[in-house]
Parts: C-alpha cells; structure tokens; sequence
C-alpha cells in the first residue's frame, strides 16, 4: 500500500467519527443485503455488519478499544431505544391485557428453560464452573446478562458475547421455526422471539410486524426482570 495510503489511514483512525460512520455503513450494507436477499434469515443485517466490522478491524489491527471510542454513541442510544418500544407496547396495550395469562406462562416457562437448559448442557459437555455461570443469563439484553453474571460468578465479557450470538441465532431461526410450527399469531411470535433472543430478535420481530414487534419488546423487559430473580436462585438451589 502505498505510504500516503497509510498515513491518511493511521490519521483518519484516530478520530472517532471514522468509527461512527462505518459503523452506520456496516449496517447499510447489512440491510441493503437482507432486503435484496427477500429478507432470507442468514442475511440477518446485524450478523454481516459485525462481520464486516470485526474484518475491519482485524485488517487493520485496530484495538476494539478505539473502534469503542469512536461508535459508543450507538452504544448510548441503546437506552432511548429500549424506551421508545413502550410506544408500540402502549398502541397495543388491549392486546396485552387480554392475553396476560398466557403471556405470564410463557415468560415462566421460556426463562427458566433458557437458563437450565444452557446450564445443563454445559455441564454435560465438561465446561468450567464460570462458563456454566456466564452461559445462564443469556437470553437477557447484554447490560442485565452483564450484571448478572458478575454476580453470580461468571465472566460478564464471556456472557456478553454469548448474548450476542444467542440474539443472531434467535433472530435468524426463531420467525422459521415459529412458521414450521404453524404459529402465525403476531403475539406469539413476538413474544417468543423477544424471550430468546432479547433486542436483535425484538428487530427482526418488527420487520415481521408492529405488533409482533410490540410484544417482543415486552418480553425483552418482562424476561430481564424474572432472570435477575430467578437464575441466582437456580444457581443456589443447583448448588453450582
């Protein structure tokens, strides 16, 4: 490459808005390939943009500590973001009241069975005390499975790239299983789908629908709440 080339790289990598911008690129592309795709699963937007980015990043052996710096502010906007699904939530609030039982149901039973079954197959599979620990909470948005994990002895770094893949895993074959299953309910859809794969199964429920997506974003919060309950509980009773 030639040396101009590299000084304008090493210059233009040191200011934040570099990091920003290609941030928003990434996920352009992303997008730009999921819709010319017919909206096909394993062009999720959110996978090939970390893809792009994380090969970026290795190409010019950029500390993740200076891509951080500059495109926190997307980091930041994760909160106002989390907010703002209130607003369909509150557009469907009659939805909601109707099926609150059922929707009790499943949050039960879909948090624990996250939990134990990550656990468990841990376990089996020979893993370490804190790995077991940090695979529990991670059906949860990262800042809870985070705090959780601290807490209950895992390694919130670990736990945070396991919430990540279990978002883009939920995101990508969560709406084909529901569809293999014959479940077409927008409620149920969502629901499920904000259950196990928290916020980048709750984007993929909104481009199925307003309501699939409102019902995701109420299981992103309804689970967090129960999972910082329950899995120091099962981490005790299990006596891990």
């Amino acid at each position: 490459m030639d040396k101009s080339l590299i000084e304008i790289w090493v210059y233009l990598a040191t200011q934040p808005l570099l990091w920003l911008c290609i941030t928003l690129l990434a996920y352009l592309c992303g997008h730009w390939a999921f819709r010319r795709s017919g909206q096909h699963p394993l062009c999720n937007p959110v996978l090939i943009a970390i893809a792009l980015i994380g090969g970026l990043l290795g190409l010019t052996a950029t500390p993740y500590a200076r891509y951080f710096a500059g495109a926190q502010f997307v980091h930041f906007l994760l909160g106002p973001a989390t907010v703002a699904l209130a607003i369909p939530l509150f557009r469907h609030w009659a939805e909601v009241r109707r099926l609150w039982l059922p929707l009790l149901a499943g949050l039960l039973a879909g948090s624990s069975t996250a939990a134990l079954s990550a656990m468990g197959i841990a376990m089996l599979a020979g893993a370490s005390r804190s790995t077991v620990l940090s695979l529990a909470p991670k059906s949860v948005t990262t800042p809870v499975a985070m705090g959780i994990a601290e807490k209950i002895g895992g390694l919130p770094s670990l736990t945070a790239v396991l919430v990540i893949l279990t978002g883009i895993v939920g995101a990508v074959a969560g709406p084909t299983l529901l569809r293999w299953m014959r479940i077409d309910e927008q409620e149920v859809q969502g629901f499920a789908i904000g259950v196990a794969a928290h916020g980048i199964g709750t984007a993929r429920a909104f481009q199925i629908g307003g309501l699939c997506g409102a019902f995701a974003g109420l299981a992103i919060g309804l689970n967090a709440l129960l999972t910082a309950v329950l899995v120091p509980l099962l981490v005790r009773l299990a006596g891990i």
